[in-house]
């Protein structure tokens, strides 16, 4: 029996109730600092699409896809994390990140995924001096019930996800694209990679297949994901105002010597 791991997690192990975690407030995961994408869910489209780019991406060649937030425009960027580590919580929060170190499991029996999942826990945050999440008689805490919750409600929408980006799949409504950025003070720069909803695609559809994407609650999450492309150009200055504030505490330390 093996459990597969989300990215950023290291080693994970099922939830047991005698466990104490560490539930430390307010810290944002290690791992978050070098993602220039995060993924998204279906929920999530509409109001992390006012921060963050929304894209898809593949690891197959096509055969399925998944939605990302971009949050750097470079591997390893997050412009969205501080020089402490923290995420920026004047922007959206994503779920991914929230939910940690808690996580739902797919599990998979001789290389062949089951149905039956497993909720698991960052073994580096399984400690004596954490909290308990379970009573005596094995109810869940207030601290649990809020995880459990969010676990719960995000899992369930990563269903509808995988539905959603299959139906585009199918429909062949997706097609690559590439950014280019320009700065003042930095050669333009290209981002590839990634796949978003061709407008003449869909307006291309037959008005059934239309039918469907609105029937299943769909084309709002279309509209979000195209909309939200247009952030591309705060993600610039956003990258350039950063440069711009490490290049003035440059010189201000250099000044003190």
């Amino acid at each position: 029996m093996k459990i597969t791991a989300p990215y950023g997690y290291d080693e994970i192990e099922p939830l047991q109730k005698t466990h104490r975690v560490l539930l430390p407030a307010g810290t944002t995961p290690a791992f978050c600092r070098k993602l220039n994408a995060i993924a998204v869910s279906l929920a999530e489209f509409v109001v992390a699409a006012r921060d963050y780019p929304i894209a898809f991406v593949t690891v197959d060649e096509g055969r399925s896809f998944a939605p990302v937030a971009v949050l750097g425009l470079e591997p390893g960027s997050n412009l969205f994390v501080d020089e402490a580590g923290e995420w920026d919580r004047t922007a959206y929060f994503p779920a991914f990140v929230r939910r940690y170190p808690f996580c739902i499991s797919k599990l998979y029996v001789d290389g062949e995924p089951s149905s039956e999942r497993v909720v698991c826990v960052a073994r580096a945050y399984v400690d004596p001096a954490g909290i308990e999440l379970f009573d005596r008689e094995g109810r869940g805490t207030p601290a649990w019930q809020a995880a459990e919750r969010l676990l719960t409600e995000y899992e369930a929408d990563l269903d509808r996800t995988a539905l959603f980006c299959a139906a585009l799949a199918r429909l062949r409504v997706l097609e690559p694209f590439t950014v280019e950025l320009h700065g003042e003070k930095r050669p333009p720069l290209k981002l590839a990679g990634m796949h978003r909803v061709s407008e003449a695609k869909l307006k291309d559809l037959k008005p059934a297949s239309h039918k469907v994407l609105v029937a299943k609650g769909f084309m709002g999450h279309v509209y979000a994901h195209l909309h939200s492309l247009e952030t591309f150009r705060r993600l610039s200055e956003r990258e350039a105002a950063q440069r711009a504030a490490r290049a003035a505490r440059q010189r201000g330390s250099s000044g003190m010597r």
